[in-house]
């Protein structure tokens, strides 16, 4: 896949629609799952329609998912995740205005839980299908230079061989 520069995710507005828990786990549905509508989200992620469509709309404002004009008709509206950069990287918080910090720290807190969540499943993914539950772990002695180096490269590698949602081959 083509090369991306990072996009800073500096828009106060942005950082706080994705603060939001139940819009994460829209996001998350709709990049694991695909396409869906307010209804199919509220299901399976036990909420209401109308608040799932409320929180549709503020991704949809920031761009985060849009509607499919070609598959919605009348009320029913259909979402997906929006095209756009893969790597949207968090601010320095020096970055942003005082007043604006504490929304970049909740985003930042709800980031360390998904990933302690994901750490907690592990074993059990682990014994349940180790060819998707692979593990290592390392340590290095690095400069604050090569960690950035590192951190590039780990993301050009990322990139390289990952497949957007739609076009990934079966079993991806």
């Amino acid at each position: 896949m083509k090369d991306e520069e990072p996009v800073i995710l500096d828009d106060p507005g942005r950082i706080k629609a994705l603060s939001h828990p139940l819009r994460r786990r829209i996001l998350h549905r709709l990049r694991v799952d695909g396409p869906a509508t307010s209804t199919t989200i509220g299901e399976a992620l036990g909420a209401k329609t109308g608040t799932t469509s409320y929180h549709l709309r503020q991704l949809e404002k920031y761009r985060f998912i849009e509607e499919i004009p070609e598959r919605s008709a009348g009320r029913e509206r259909w979402w997906r995740v929006a095209e756009g950069p893969r790597d949207v990287r968090t601010p320095a918080p020096q970055a942003l205005a005082p007043e604006d910090r504490p929304v970049l720290t909740e985003l930042l807190r709800i980031r360390h839980a998904e990933d302690m969540d994901l750490l907690r499943r592990l074993p059990g993914e682990y014994e349940r299908d180790r060819a998707w539950a692979l593990l290592s772990r390392g340590f290095a002695h690095m400069t604050e230079e090569g960690l950035a180096e590192f951190f590039e490269a780990y993301i050009r590698l990322l990139h390289e061989h990952a497949h957007r949602r739609e076009d990934a081959p079966p079993g991806a």
